[in-house]
């Protein structure tokens, strides 16, 4: 079996960075808000005054402690991105988003990768997986190839994409609801939930891509 991940440096290494930088800023923020307070047109006066009214050394400890606390949120949110593919002649898995998703070597044709997104392909062409991450194309082409999978240089049905748009005749009304829906969090940022409603229409055999934040949709053959 070969495992595909994100580095050890990566991997360790955000739980370090992210708070150390957040504590950084914080303290930064601290230290710039005496100036800030003379600016009487930048917003949220009222919060940078209660700052500078904070005696020390309570007010740098605060500054760091809230910054730390920032870039640890930060570290868990990119942590549950990161995606590692594990390949094995027999079965494909996916670990993402704090989820394992697993395929049978008889149900995957085909994988590539679009852009930074590593998609898997049935023998009917559809999508059974399309997931984003950071990881190294050359590194997933090699590991698909070496454990007897066919690796394709790029989509071949990438012709046959075409946008969404409500109430799509094509579509069954609750394909076009779950659309609907994923087109209200991709606008509000919420890549999780726009990733889980992405997974749902492909269960119904229709494949989703987004391009500016436009969703694009094939129907199975």
């Amino acid at each position: 079996m070969t495992t595909v991940q994100e580095t050890a440096a990566v991997r360790y290494g955000i739980w370090v960075a992210c708070p150390a930088a957040g504590a950084a800023a914080g303290w930064g923020l601290k230290l710039a808000a005496g100036w800030i307070t003379t600016l009487r047109w930048f917003p949220f006066q009222g919060v940078f005054e209660l700052v500078t009214d904070i005696p020390e050394p309570w007010a740098t400890l605060a500054a760091l402690a809230v910054g730390a606390g920032a870039g640890f949120v930060f570290a868990l949110f990119w942590a549950s991105e990161m995606m590692s593919v594990e390949v094995s002649p027999s079965r494909i898995t996916l670990h993402k988003d704090d989820r394992t998703f697993g395929f049978g070597r008889e149900e995957v044709e085909s994988a590539f990768a679009d852009g930074k997104q590593l998609v898997l392909l049935s023998p009917s062409g559809i999508e059974l997986a399309r997931e984003t991450s950071d990881l190294n194309r050359s590194r997933l082409e090699r590991a698909f190839t070496e454990q007897g999978y066919r690796w394709r240089d790029a989509d071949p049905f990438a012709g046959e994409f075409r946008m969404w748009v409500e109430h799509a005749p094509e579509l069954p009304a609750d394909v076009n609801a779950l659309f609907t829906a994923r087109r209200k969090a991709i606008a509000k940022y919420e890549n999780a939930e726009a990733a889980e409603l992405a997974r749902e229409i492909r269960k119904r055999g229709v494949s989703v891509r987004d391009e500016k934040k436009r969703q694009y949709y094939r129907c199975e053959r």
